[in-house]
């Protein structure tokens, strides 16, 4: 396995700063970002401090943790409904009980970040 680059070494580096803000819940700034860095006695490229406030800044805290834990993006398909139109009658419902299932998933995850 070939060594990390530079940038992602860099973006590692970051990211584990960030983590540590989101940990603390500190609100998340490039400022923020490149003084944990400096504590950390690390240095990286002047965008990335910029580049994770853009994405994260501004987010509320489950927010973050949706990102993270890869919880959030994807929306529900629903199909078209034939000529009939009593499929879309039905959409809600399954819609409604997906829903439910995955609120009742969210409390069992057991683990960590680092957890393999």
């Amino acid at each position: 396995m070939a060594a990390p680059s530079a940038a992602q070494i860099e973006e590692l580096a970051v990211t584990y700063a960030t983590l540590i803000l989101h940990d603390d819940n500190i609100a998340i700034s490039a400022e923020k970002i490149e003084k944990v860095l400096g504590a950390a006695k690390v240095t990286v490229a002047p965008y990335w401090g910029g580049l994770f406030e853009k994405v994260l800044g501004g987010r509320t805290s489950k927010e973050v943790d949706d990102l993270i834990l890869g919880g959030g993006g994807a929306g529900v398909a629903i199909a078209a409904p034939a000529a009939g139109g009593a499929a879309a009658e039905d959409a809600p419902k399954e819609e409604e009980k997906k829903e439910e299932e995955e609120e009742e998933s969210d409390g069992e995850m057991v683990g960590g970040l680092f957890d393999f």
